[in-house]
C-alpha cells in the first residue's frame, strides 16, 4: 500500500517547466501535504535549485526542511546537503539508496515495500503498486 505520494520537481497537474523547483512552488506541495523530490546543486559554495542547471539560488535552512527528497545533482551538494535531510544522487540507475535508507526506483522496475517508484504517467494510481510510494507529476 502506497504510504507517500511526492510531488516530482513540486509538479501538481503534469510537467511544467516554469514552476519545476521553484521555491514559492515547492513550499505550496508541501503545504498541500505532500512530499516534494527536489534538484539541489552546490556551485560557488551556495545552494542551488533546478533540474539540468542551478536556476534557483536556496540556503541550507530551506533545505533541512521536512518532506523533500533531495536529488543532488553535483558531488559537491552530496556532501554538503544538511544531513539530517533525505538526498540521494542517481543518474539512470535502477535503483539507488537515499540516506534515510529508502530505495529510489527507476520507471518501469519492480519494487516492494521500502521502494519509491518515479511515475510521471497520469495514470500511475491504476497502476497498483505495492511500495512505500510514488514520485509523480500528477499528485492530483
Amino acid at each position: 500500500m502506497i504510504q507517500k505520494i511526492i510531488s516530482h520537481r513540486a509538479n501538481i497537474k503534469g510537467p511544467n517547466k516554469d514552476l519545476e523547483n521553484n521555491p514559492e512552488q515547492i513550499l505550496k506541495v508541501l503545504k498541500m501535504g505532500f512530499d516534494c523530490e527536489i534538484d539541489v546543486w552546490f556551485v560557488d559554495n551556495k545552494f542551488y535549485l533546478g533540474h539540468d542547471e542551478p536556476q534557483y539560488e536556496t540556503d541550507y535552512n530551506f533545505l533541512s526542511q521536512t518532506g523533500l527528497w533531495i536529488h543532488c545533482k553535483n558531488f559537491k551538494a552530496l556532501i554538503t546537503v544538511p544531513i539530517s535531510s533525505n538526498y540521494f544522487w542517481h543518474e539512470e540507475d535502477d535503483y539507488t539508496l537515499t540516506s534515510k535508507r529508502y530505495i529510489w526506483t527507476y520507471p518501469n522496475k519492480i519494487v516492494e515495500d521500502n521502494c519509491i517508484i518515479v511515475d510521471n504517467n497520469v495514470d500511475w494510481i491504476n497502476k497498483g503498486y505495492n511500495c512505500f510510494g510514488v514520485c509523480t507529476d500528477y499528485i492530483k
